[in-house]
C-alpha cells in the first residue's frame, strides 16, 4: 500500500482498494454533483462494511520472514529464517536476485524454514512464503535482503536483471550499499548503451542511487547493455569497487496504460494502438492517487497488504487494513502504491467511484484464479517495466526517486544529476 507523507492527517488513509478493470503490495465516483455525493457517501459506508467482512475471512497465519524486507549488511549465516505462527507453511522460495534458488529445509511441524547453507557476501536474495490456517486460508509474504560485504569494499545492487525482458520505462538503477563520495570515479566506470542509438544519461539522487535513462522511453525491441568497471575504483575513502560484470536487457513492445482519476478509467496501448479499456477504482478523496508516470517495478499473484507498515494505522497502532491475499498486485512506487485485484469490493464500484488508500484497484476474485476477471488480464499482459501515467487525480506528481519514476523528471534537469 501507499506510504505516503502524511501532511493532511493521515492522507492516504484506506486500503489501495477498488480496483478496476486495468489488466502496471500493494467508494464510488468522486465527480460533482450532489446525487453523485450523495451516491459515494452511502457506498462508501458499505463498502467499510464489506472491507470489514473481507477482513473477517482473511487467513489467521502471520508469516515472519527474517532479516526484515529491505535489510541491507544481512548475515550469511543463521540469520535468514521464515516461521508462521497461528498456520503452517506450505511454501517457501528462496532465489538470488538473478533468479537462482535456495536449497532450504521446513521444519516438520511446518513452523519454521531455513536456507540450507551459507549464502554468499554481498548478494541480494528474495523470498516468497506462503502458509495456511486451520480453515485452509492462505496468507503470503515476500521480503527481499541483501547480505553483508566487506568494510574496504562497495558494489552496485541493479536492476534489470542480465538477460531479462522489460518494458519501454524501465530504467537501469544501480543502488550502491555504501555512500559514494567520489561520484564521477564510480559514474565513469559505469557504462549504459542501447542498439536504438538513443543517448543516455546517469542521475545521481542520491549517495547511493545512481539511475541511467534516455530522454524518452526505450525504444521497443532494443536492446540495452550495462558495463562495470569498477574493481579497484575507489568509491570513497578506503573503499574500492569489486564488480567487474557485463549486463544486457531487451526491452519488449511498448505498453502505456492511462489512468484517468476522474472517469475512473484505464486505457491501455501497445504500441501506439489501444488494446482494452478498464474500469478502475483509484484512491479516494481523502487519498488520492499520485498523479505521473510510474513504472511497473514488481508482480505478485498475491501478496499481503498491511496498513502498518506504511503508515495507516488505527489507535491501537494496528494497520487499518491488513488483508493477506491481495491478488494480481503491481508495485508502482517504492512507498506502496500498486494496480492491483479487488475482490472485496462490489462490482459496481469498478467505473464508479474511488475508494482505496491510493492505489489504482481493478475488479478481481479471492485466490487470483479467475482468468476473465480485469486484474487477471492486466496482469497477464504486463511486464516489469511497463509505464501507468495516472492524471486528473487530486494529488500531487510522485516525486521521481519514488520508485523508478524519473520519467516525471525533465530532460535538462536530469542531465544535470550527472556527474561526468
Amino acid at each position: 500500500m501507499e506510504k505516503r507523507v502524511m501532511t493532511d492527517s493521515k492522507r492516504r488513509r484506506a486500503l489501495a482498494a477498488a480496483s478496476v478493470v486495468l489488466g502496471s503490495v500493494l467508494v464510488l465516483t468522486g465527480c460533482s454533483s450532489s446525487a453523485d455525493k450523495a451516491a459515494a457517501d452511502g457506498s462508501k459506508n458499505s463498502q467499510d462494511q464489506v472491507d470489514a467482512e473481507a477482513a473477517k475471512d482473511t487467513s489467521d497465519a502471520r508469516i515472519v520472514i527474517s532479516p526484515k524486507n529491505g535489510a541491507n549488511n544481512a548475515s550469511i549465516n543463521k540469520g535468514t529464517k521464515v516461521t508462521v505462527s497461528d498456520g503452517t507453511l506450505t511454501k517457501v522460495a528462496m532465489t538470488t536476485a538473478e533468479g537462482k534458488a535456495v536449497e532450504g529445509t521446513l521444519a516438520s511441524d511446518g513452523k519454521s524454514w531455513q536456507p540450507n547453507g551459507q549464502l554468499e557476501r554481498a548478494t541480494t536474495y528474495k523470498i516468497a512464503a506462503t502458509a495456511k490456517d486451520s480453515e485452509g486460508r492462505e496468507a503470503h509474504e515476500n521480503a527481499s535482503f541483501t547480505t553483508v560485504s566487506p568494510d574496504n569494499s562497495f558494489i552496485g545492487n541493479f536492476t534489470p536483471e542480465d538477460g531479462s525482458t522489460v518494458g519501454v520505462g524501465m530504467p537501469v538503477s544501480i543502488n550502491f550499499n555504501k555512500a559514494i563520495t567520489d561520484r564521477k570515479a564510480v559514474q565513469s566506470g559505469i557504462t549504459v548503451t542501447s542498439s536504438s542509438g538513443q543517448e543516455i544519461v546517469g542521475h545521481w539522487f542520491n549517495s547511493q542511487r545512481l539511475d541511467f535513462r534516455p530522454d524518452q522511453y526505450w525504444q521497443a525491441g532494443s536492446t540495452v547493455s550495462m558495463k562495470l568497471n569498477l574493481d579497484g575504483v575507489e568509491g570513497a575513502e578506503g573503499v574500492y569497487g569489486v564488480q567487474q560484470k557485463t549486463v544486457t536487457f531487451k526491452i519488449g513492445r511498448n505498453q502505456v496504460s492511462t489512468v484517468d482519476a476522474s472517469s475512473k478509467t484505464m486505457t491501455v496501448t501497445r504500441d501506439g494502438k489501444t488494446i482494452k479499456t478498464i474500469p478502475i477504482s483509484a484512491g479516494s478523496p481523502e487519498n488520492p492517487t499520485y498523479n505521473g508516470q510510474m513504472v511497473i517495478s514488481e508482480k505478485f499473484k498475491e501478496t499481503r497488504m498491511n496498513g502498518a507498515t506504511v503508515g495507516f494505522t488505527d489507535d491501537d497502532g494496528k494497520g487499518e487494513y491488513d488483508i493477506k491475499d491481495v491478488p494480481h498486485a503491481m508495485r508502482l512506487s517504492s512507498s506502496g502504491t500498486f494496480v492491483h485485484g479487488n475482490y472485496w469490493g462490489d462490482d459496481s464500484v469498478f467505473g464508479s467511484v474511488n475508494t482505496s488508500h491510493g492505489c489504482v484497484g481493478l475488479n478481481d476474485v479471492k485466490g487470483a484464479g479467475d482468468s476473465d476477471q480485469p486484474a487477471a488480464w492486466f496482469f497477464d499482459n504486463s511486464i516489469v517495466g511497463d509505464v501507468v501515467v495516472v492524471k486528473n487525480s487530486k494529488d500531487k506528481t510522485i516525486q521521481p526517486d519514488n520508485g523508478f519514476n524519473g520519467w516525471n523528471m525533465g530532460w535538462a534537469d536530469w542531465k544535470a544529476g550527472s556527474a561526468v
